[in-house]
């Protein structure tokens, strides 16, 4: 039993791991975001990386984002754990498997947010679109 509940444990602080990420990268890039194109730290992707403007838009967006899908995916990562403690490893395995593969989800699915509002924002070149664009 005590294996059981030591791999419990285990799978739990590992599918809370991405929420609180996502959450204390959000709220950091929120407050501080990386000020300076970089190829090592920050959102980066092409389309972020062609312009100064682009790159502070979309650090402060992708921060926004994680911060607030890092709180919507902390308790339904949460709750599952909570209904199999003490079950058998694989069943845990398995349910940690699958919550982590939904949180990898949403995760990347910020950038296809992030993303689209680069495009709606920003020219190919990463010029700052007009209002009546």
């Amino acid at each position: 039993m005590a294996v059981k509940i030591a791999f419990w444990l285990f799978v739990l602080a590992f599918d809370l791991m991405l929420p609180l990420l996502m959450l204390g990268l959000g709220k950091e890039f929120q407050k501080n975001p990386p000020t300076e194109i970089n190829p090592g730290y920050g959102y980066r992707t092409t389309r972020s990386m062609r312009s100064q403007a682009a790159w502070d838009f979309s650090q402060r967006r992708v921060g926004e984002v994680w911060h607030k899908w890092g709180r919507v995916l902390l308790l339904p990562s949460l709750f599952p754990m909570l209904f199999v403690v003490g079950w058998d490893v694989e069943i845990v395995g398995y349910l940690g498997l699958f919550l982590c593969g939904v949180q990898l989800a949403v995760m990347l699915g910020s950038i296809f947010v992030v993303e689209r509002e680069l495009k709606r924002h920003f020219d190919q070149n990463g010029i700052r679109k007009t209002e009546t664009d």
